[in-house]
């Protein structure tokens, strides 16, 4: 049973930073990936990793801005990210796919594992 615990949210000013990790025991997918939920809005895709191989994949409203990376020896993704907005305030879960193919990295629905979820706020 793949488990997955993020940490790194917090209160930041728009133009701040965070780094968000996601520790994975238990087993690793062949993506993990970050999404966002905002009060009110549907859960969205924010940035996937392929474990093997490192191939990354963004949302255009975070392009420039936020980069994910992965430290295999930790099983650990991280998500990098600069020049925060307002709008980015949200709630952020890691996710993994097991057996996700390409054409589902940037779907909710082609991940099977979540994590509990760190807040992000960002204050104007």
């Amino acid at each position: 049973q793949v488990q997955l615990v993020e940490s790194g949210g917090g209160l930041v000013q728009a133009g701040g930073s965070l780094r968000l990790s996601c520790v994975a025991s238990g087993g690793i997918g062949r993506y993990m990936a970050w999404f966002r939920q905002a009060p009110g809005k549907e859960r969205e895709f924010v940035s996937a990793i392929r474990w093997n191989g490192g191939h990354t994949y963004y949302a255009d409203s975070v392009k420039g801005r936020f980069a994910i990376s992965k430290d295999s020896a930790k099983n650990t993704v991280y998500l990098q990210m600069d020049s925060l907005k307002p709008e980015d305030t949200a709630v952020y879960y890691c996710a993994a796919g097991l057996g996700t193919i390409l054409s589902m990295a940037t779907n909710s629905r082609g991940y099977g594992h979540w994590g509990q979820g760190t807040q992000v706020t960002v204050s104007s």
